[in-house]
């Protein structure tokens, strides 16, 4: 039984992911790299729809002396990311971000692949809250699945994800499950969209980190 909104619970969540997202594991080289030129090396630092914590076990290694908070909604998989990530400056929340209340707090916050679980309005909201987290000159970054531009093209990079999930070990029955769920359970929006939602939340600088198949990067300065 999932825990929470993935297709996959918190205990096999690691071990499958890397055959469902293409490149997942350049989302948290590309983070980790864009917050090092950052030139702070004890950021605050805000993971939320954390997961089981790989991001930060990923971050702590380049950035020792900074404080992590990790938020999700899934109560199973702060447990993987407890286990994952003994030791050190980080505390846990058991929140989504739509429940963020964070004030000014933060010198970096990441939200990975989790605010494509909710409608438009929602995810504007959980932005803001985003926003509301981070200091003046804070960095806010986050990957999402997306949609394409048009039907047509987004018809093709289905196809390229299909072609990639297939190539990767799923059955026909998990590629079919992973479709089902898009614009159901998941709401991809374009790139166009997401800049927008960055421009009315409030961000003084918003820019496209990176893209490939039907997911993309994100990151703005408040």
């Amino acid at each position: 039984m999932n825990d929470n909104k993935s297709a996959y619970n918190a205990k096999i969540y690691d071990e499958h992911i890397i055959n469902v997202l293409p490149y997942y594991t350049e989302y948290s080289a590309q983070v980790i790299d864009l917050v090092r030129n950052m030139g702070k090396a004890d950021p605050k630092w805000l993971d939320t729809g954390c997961g089981t914590g790989t991001l930060v076990f990923r971050a702590r290694e380049v950035f020792p002396d900074a404080s992590f908070t990790l938020c999700d909604p899934s109560p199973k998989m702060l447990d993987e990311a407890k286990e994952k990530l003994q030791g050190g400056n980080i505390v846990f929340n058991n929140i989504s971000s739509s429940e963020l209340e964070y004030d000014s707090e933060f010198d970096v916050l990441t939200a990975i692949q989790c605010h494509h679980y909710y409608s438009f309005e929602e995810r504007e909201e959980a932005t803001r809250r985003c926003y509301n987290a981070l200091r003046e000159s804070g960095i806010y970054i986050t990957f999402e699945n997306i949609r394409m531009s048009t039907d047509a093209s987004d018809d093709i990079a289905l196809d390229r994800w299909v072609t990639f999930l297939r190539e990767h070990g799923n059955s026909e029955e998990e590629v079919q499950m992973q479709l089902d769920r898009r614009g159901v359970e998941t709401h991809p929006i374009t790139i166009e969209q997401h800049l927008e939602i960055l421009k009315r939340s409030g961000f003084s600088s918003v820019n496209l980190l990176w893209a490939s198949y039907l997911q993309a990067g994100f990151w703005a300065i408040k």
